[in-house]
This record gives C-alpha cells, sequence and structure tokens, in this order.
C-alpha cells in the first residue's frame, strides 16, 4: 500500500512539473480539520473546492489570500476554500481569525503535499464536484523581466496574487459551467 501510494506521489509530481497535472484525478486523503473533525476530500457534489497549501510566513500566501476570500463570498456555497496549513511554526487558526477568513482550515497538511507534488507554497488546485483537478497554480508560467526578478517577495507576491486569483476565477466559472479548463 506504502509503494503505491508513492509511485502515486511520483507520477503526479512528475506530472505537475511538466504542466500536465490538469484533468486528472485528486489523490484522496483523510485528515482533521480546524474543529477536530475528520474530513476526506475529494467530495463529491456540484461545486468546486479549492485545495490551497499555504503557511502563515508565505508572502505569496499572504497576498493570494484575500483573493480566495473574495471568492468565497462572490461565489456562496458552489465554492468552497480549503486552507491546507503546511511547514508552519504558527497557530493557523489565529492568524485567519485574525484576518477573517471563513476557509475550512486544515491545520496539518503537511502528510499530502508528496500526494499533489507541493514543493514550494502557496499551491493552489481546483478540483471540480466529480473530483477532478481542473487547475494547477504551479501550471501558470510567467515570464519575468529583470525589474519584476530583483523586486523583493513582498512586492513579487503583491504584483502576482491578482494574476492567479484572475486565472483561479475562470477556472471555477468554467469548472461550475461544466466546461473544460484550457
Amino acid at each position: 500500500m506504502q509503494m503505491r501510494k508513492t509511485l502515486l506521489a511520483l507520477i503526479l509530481f512528475a506530472l505537475v512539473q511538466h504542466g500536465f497535472a490538469q484533468d486528472i484525478e485528486a489523490p484522496a486523503f483523510t485528515l482533521a480539520d480546524g474543529a477536530g473533525e475528520q474530513l476526506t476530500l475529494p467530495r463529491k457534489h456540484d461545486g468546486a473546492d479549492i485545495y490551497f497549501f499555504w503557511a502563515s510566513w508565505c508572502p505569496y500566501c499572504k497576498a493570494l489570500m484575500p483573493h480566495l476570500q473574495s471568492m468565497r463570498i462572490e461565489y456562496g456555497d458552489a465554492v468552497t476554500v480549503y486552507a491546507l496549513n503546511v511547514r508552519d511554526d504558527e497557530m493557523p487558526e489565529l492568524f485567519m481569525l485574525e484576518h477573517d477568513y471563513d476557509f475550512t482550515l486544515v491545520p496539518e497538511a503537511d502528510p499530502v503535499m508528496a500526494l499533489y507534488g507541493v514543493q514550494p507554497v502557496p499551491a493552489l488546485f481546483v478540483v471540480d464536484g466529480g473530483g477532478m483537478i481542473r487547475f494547477n497554480l504551479y501550471d501558470m508560467v510567467f515570464n519575468d523581466s529583470s525589474e519584476f526578478k530583483a523586486m523583493g517577495h513582498g512586492k513579487k507576491a503583491g504584483r502576482r496574487a491578482p494574476y492567479w486569483a484572475a486565472a483561479i476565477r475562470q477556472a471555477i466559472d468554467k469548472v461550475l459551467e461544466g466546461k473544460e479548463v484550457q
């Protein structure tokens, strides 16, 4: 069983690295949510789920989170944001409370990072109601200028987050319309 999980993780990681992770089945996992209840994903439903791997120290995560919160409000019950906290020594519950984020918190998601090929954070996947990955943030490629490369991470994060958010919204819209994500 462990060998099978390791093989699946390696295959998924290879696909993620080569940009082919869209439209593949999301690996299943069960972890405790912020309330200590067991949460099993993916789940079958008529909406879209966002699996957001993040850490409170990550400037890119911090820059993207307000956009994800606005998506939660905009789409209502059709979209659920799962905040999968990883590699964090802080208390993610306090961070989310301080910023008034109403995502479903998974405070200790490190055990599933390999299943999704997560290396740096943020990592984000849009998963449809059938359990298929329809968007992978790692697939976004930018042709960064030397000026952009010279910026600090905080500035880069602030500039990159709106582009990420637009692409995530586009993927969610297509999932909710029942169309293929390009």
